[in-house]
């Protein structure tokens, strides 16, 4: 299938200034003259009529050659950008794969035998596959069309240009060479030097592991940018809920009234703070509710609230001294414990600073009754308190402000960056014992070796290639 030509439109869909149609495959010079009724001179735009089999001109524009292996995707590839009309563009994709199973008089067969719609992400993936980008720049080309901040999209690009294939290949590098260091000491047992010490292997893995900690949080950052961060909403019903998420979002987007219960349903918003994606999801009140539309809303917000990354528990400064209310919020504080994963946070945060009196104010208990060491204090109306809870859901995000150089990553990057310093943290003990621990920890290099690999590429399944690349758009 690799072989094959393949054809798609490369903008867009809807209307635009200027549409492009990309075709990639083996000598496409026949096509060219038969979509172009002339050569085209490489790298260089040419202005022509875009004709059809008639000779009826569909459009004028530019037609671009790029011969293997100096194109994208190091095969021969041919772009016509013409009007960014639906019509125009679908005629000329129709007229590219006309004209491949005409017959060209010169060999008595077609002009592109097998040209074909590309599948998402195909020019992309044969730019991997043909070893014009890695694995990490081609997924930061999915990156980078939807980044959702600036910060995001920089970050892409600096993965687009190879900053983090770079980071990977310096671990490889130094990953490689104290492999050798072991599989020679293994293969010359005989030997009166001592390989590893005279080496200084052990300094050399302790060099590589600082260095992997440095990588791994640089991806985790970059993870952030791209992926952000849940934060959901709970709290008792007229707790402000809706009213924070207004104003965090900066917009009215979910229904505020005196009425408890006036939510129902999830309603989300992303927003970002200093460039990192936060999704904010409002929930339905959480009580004991008897109306069934309630019920359900209550349903769907616990459901949100196990799969947060941040759970936002917002309490009522107003409400505060209320021995009803207190052991409410101790029930629900109760059941956040069973349910939530130890590792996710529940931030509280007390609203209605602008409504209640100095003395409850600098009083308040924490979620159950306890004393609060630093409570956090808000009111969404006048938007007191709202920065400082900004700063906090990027404190347990875990983002530096002031990290540099970060690159976009995924989630499948960090999880390969931790096997490798698992493998690196069980390599180490075993350079301990010397002589009698040596095989082991060559296969613990190895396997280290090969999850860094999986970053970049070099060891990838084709199933990893196919869930990577079918999330791409048609025509990238």
């Amino acid at each position: 299938m690799s072989q094959s030509a393949i054809v798609a439109i490369a903008t867009a869909p809807g209307r635009g200034a200027v549409g492009i149609v990309r075709v990639s495959g083996p000598a496409l010079a026949t096509l060219i003259e038969a979509l172009c009724a002339r050569p085209l001179r490489p790298r260089e735009a040419t202005y022509l009529g875009l004709r059809d089999a008639q000779g009826a001109e569909i459009d004028r524009g530019l037609a671009l050659y790029f011969p293997a292996p100096h194109s994208f995707t190091g095969e021969d590839v041919l772009e016509l950008q013409a009007h960014g009309g639906p019509v125009v563009l679908q005629l000329l994709l129709a007229r590219c794969l006309e004209a491949a199973a005409e017959i060209n008089p010169a060999t008595g067969r077609a002009r592109l035998e097998g040209l074909r719609i590309a599948k998402p992400g195909e020019f992309s993936e044969r730019a991997f596959l043909n070893d014009k980008i890695d694995l990490a720049q081609a997924e930061a080309i999915a990156d980078l069309i939807d980044a959702s901040t600036e910060a995001a999209a920089r970050s892409a690009s600096r993965s687009l240009a190879g900053a983090f294939s770079q980071e990977v290949h310096a671990l490889l590098d130094a990953l490689i060479h104290l492999r050798m260091l072991v599989e020679a000491t293994l293969d010359f047992p005989e030997e009166e030097i001592d390989f590893l010490q005279k080496a200084d292997a052990q300094g050399q893995l302790d060099r590589l592991q600082a260095a992997l900690a440095r990588v791994m949080g640089q991806a985790r950052q970059g993870a952030l940018l791209r992926e952000g961060i849940k934060v959901v909403i709970a709290g008792q019903p007229n707790a402000g809920k809706s009213s924070l998420l207004n104003a965090l979002a900066g917009a009215e987007l979910a229904i505020v009234t005196p009425v408890a219960g006036t939510t129902r349903d999830v309603v989300g918003q992303t927003i970002q703070i200093e460039g990192v994606p936060v999704h904010v999801i409002d929930t339905a009140g959480l009580r004991e509710a008897q109306d069934a539309v309630e019920q359900i809303g209550i349903a769907r917000a616990w459901e949100q609230i196990v799969a947060a990354d941040v759970v936002l528990f917002l309490h009522d400064l107003t409400r505060a001294h209320a021995t009803e209310y207190i052991a409410a919020d101790a029930q629900i504080a109760s059941v956040l414990r069973q349910k939530m994963p130890a590792k996710v946070p529940v931030l509280d945060v007390w609203n209605k600073l602008d409504a209640a009196s100095p003395s409850v104010a600098s009083t308040n208990s924490a979620a159950g009754g306890e004393p609060a060491s630093a409570p956090l204090q808000l009111s969404a109306k006048t938007g007191a308190g709202l920065q400082a809870l900004r700063q906090a859901l990027l404190g347990l995000a875990g983002w530096q402000p002031a990290a540099e150089g970060v690159f976009i990553a995924r989630q499948r990057h960090v999880q390969a960056l931790a096997r490798v310093e698992g493998h690196l943290h069980s390599a180490q003990r075993l350079l301990q014992a010397q002589a009698q621990s040596l095989d082991l920890m060559a296969e613990e290099l190895r396997l280290a070796q090969n999850a860094l690999g999986e970053i970049t590429g070099a060891f990838s399944s084709d199933d990893l290639l196919g869930e990577i690349f079918s999330r791409f758009c048609i025509g990238k």
